[in-house]
Parts: C-alpha cells; structure tokens; sequence
C-alpha cells in the first residue's frame, strides 16, 4: 500500500520522530549529539523555523517544529542528510543510517502544543538517560534544559512556551516545571506519537461509541487533533495538492512566475532579480520568494543560486513576503498597490 503523503503548510505544528535503522543508535557518544544540535540550529535559524521542544535518545530523536516560509521536508531534509553524511565518515560507515523516513505528526496546537513539549521533554527521564526531574533540569541533550535557562539551544523558543504559564520569567519556569513534573505518573500516551484521533480517544471501539451519539469523527494517523480539525487540514492540503498540479500542468516555473511578478509589481525583471534596497523591488523579490516556495514548491537552495543570495537571505525574505500578502490580503493571482 503506498505511503501518504505529508502535510504541510505555513502554520503548521508537527511532531517529528527520527530513529535508527533497525532501531541503531544515531548518536554514539556526545560529539554526535553536539554536532546533530549544532546542525539543527544553524537550518532552524537559516530557514526561520520556530522549535518548541526536543529530546535526544540513543536510538531516535523527537523534535516538535512549526513550519515558517521553509517547507518542514527541506528543513529535515538538510538536518537529516548533513548529518548523516557527517555520522559515516566520523565513524567509518556507509549506508542507511535513518529507519525509512522520519515520522512526522500534524497536530492541533492550541490542543496539544504543551502537552507535547512535557511529553517530548520528559523523554530522557523515560529512557532512564537521567534519575529525576532534578537531573532532567541540567541534561544537556534535551529542550527541557534549555526551558529552565541551565543550557543554550539555537532556535528553541522558549519564551513562546514560558508566556503561556506567566508573563514573569522566573514564574513562569517555575509553573512550567510544575506542569512536568505532573506528567511523570502519567506514563507514556501512544497518541502523541502517532494514530491520531482513534489512539485519542482510546481505540477504535470508543470512536465507534461516540459515533452513536454524534456525528461522525475524521480521523487520519498523520493528524493529531480533533474531528474538525482533522477535516480542515485534509480540506487544505487536497487544495493546496490540487493548486500545485495545475501550476505545473500550466507550466508556470519560476520564469513564469518572475514574469507575474513584475506584471503585479510594475517592475521590470532585472530589478527584482537584482539585489536591492529600493522598497519596491524589495516588497517584490520578498513575493517572489514567498510563492516561489509557497506555491511552487521550490526550495531555498534553488532559488539561492536563481538570485544569487545566500539561503538565510531567501527564508528571510519569504518570511517577509508572506507577512506582506496576508497583511493586505493579496494573492498570486491578483494585482497590488505599488
């Protein structure tokens, strides 16, 4: 049966699960932990994508991202290959060194976002990396540390995390660590690592229970959150799908798009592609980035060598392009103020 494809979009919350070929351990030994971290904060910072919480364990890795203008596939795709490529020279290697692909889980933010990160930074504790919550609060190779300000991680947001439980910093850790401490006893929760909404809710016999009293739940193994969410998410990933094959279809590349640009813009082509500060040529080439990646699917990497900038240069203004479109509401296929 083939695999489902990902789901993405700017917004997006995902857990991301990385484990070993045949459940080998990925990290050895430290210096491949700090190169593994070292790697993940300089594409989390390059690409402009938030990271909320993450767990190194011998075998497997847990990160939990939000997807910015960067596509979370090119994100892993440069952590992932980098890394391993770096993993079989040090150690005298060759082959697969990931189980398949990474395991990536949509989920509903504003029903889970917490409830991750404790899950997620609770890891070490679980594996027996650490003896306690104590230990847990100064462990190098885990988020939690870096929530409790004992360690440094570039590209994890904690303060996002830290305003939700004060707006008082010290507060806040403290109210954080309460929280889990709390998940302890809780033991592991299948849901959050895959199955969705049946493993939710406790099986396929409660879902089947409460489709008696009430309207029938979606659920799907890619998406953590509930019925509605589930059905929005689906619902915009088959237009976005639909959206992105008929641009092919229609042969709209990136030379396609250069050219709407400048009708949109009033500029000629030479000024968009050509790096500069005037205002307008900036707005523009920020459009052209943003739909280069948003629409057309191109990465960083393609589109650096098309504008000769550098990577961290396209992400920044991608991100810039898709404030400017959604702050006065303009898309590919309409005209804009200059």
């Amino acid at each position: 049966m083939p695999r489902k494809a990902r789901i993405d979009a700017p917004g997006a919350l995902h857990h991301i699960i990385v484990r070993g070929i045949e459940r080998r351990k990925i990290f050895y030994d430290d210096e491949d932990r700090n190169n593994f971290l070292e790697r993940l904060g300089a594409v989390l910072i390059e690409t402009g994508t938030p990271c909320f919480a993450w767990a190194l364990i011998p075998n497997h890795a847990h990160l939990l991202l939000k997807t910015g203008t960067t596509p979370i596939a090119t994100v892993m795709r440069r952590l992932l290959t980098g890394y391993a490529v770096s993993f079989n020279h040090r150690h005298r290697r060759h082959g697969q060194l990931f189980q398949n692909r990474y395991k990536s889980i949509l989920c509903q933010e504003d029903l889970y976002l917490l409830e991750l990160v404790r899950y997620i930074h609770l890891n070490p504790l679980r594996a027996r990396l650490v003896e306690d919550l104590k230990a847990l609060d100064t462990y190098a190779y885990g988020g939690h540390s870096v929530m409790m300000g004992k360690s440094k991680q570039p590209g994890q947001d904690t303060d996002y995390i830290l305003r939700f439980y004060s707006n008082k910093s010290l507060s806040a850790r403290r109210h954080y660590r309460e929280y889990v401490a709390k998940g302890i006893c809780e033991g592991r929760k299948p849901y959050l690592v895959g199955g969705g909404l049946v493993r939710c809710v406790g099986g396929w016999s409660a879902v089947k229970a409460l489709r008696k009293g009430f309207e029938r739940i979606k659920g799907d193994e890619r998406i953590l959150g509930d019925g509605q969410f589930v059905e929005s998410v689906l619902k915009e990933a088959r237009e976005d799908l639909e959206r992105k094959y008929r641009l092919e279809a229609d042969g709209c590349d990136f030379k396609w798009l250069v050219k709407r640009v400048t009708k949109l813009s009033g500029l000629e082509p030479q000024e968009i592609l050509t790096p500069g500060k005037y205002p307008k040529n900036v707005k523009a080439r920020s459009l052209l980035c943003y739909w280069a990646t948003r629409e057309l699917g191109m990465t960083t990497i393609e589109l650096s060598k098309e504008l000769k900038l550098s990577q961290p240069t396209i992400s920044q203004s991608a991100k810039r392009g898709q404030k400017i479109a959604q702050a006065i509401g303009l898309s590919l296929f309409e005209k804009f103020d200059q």
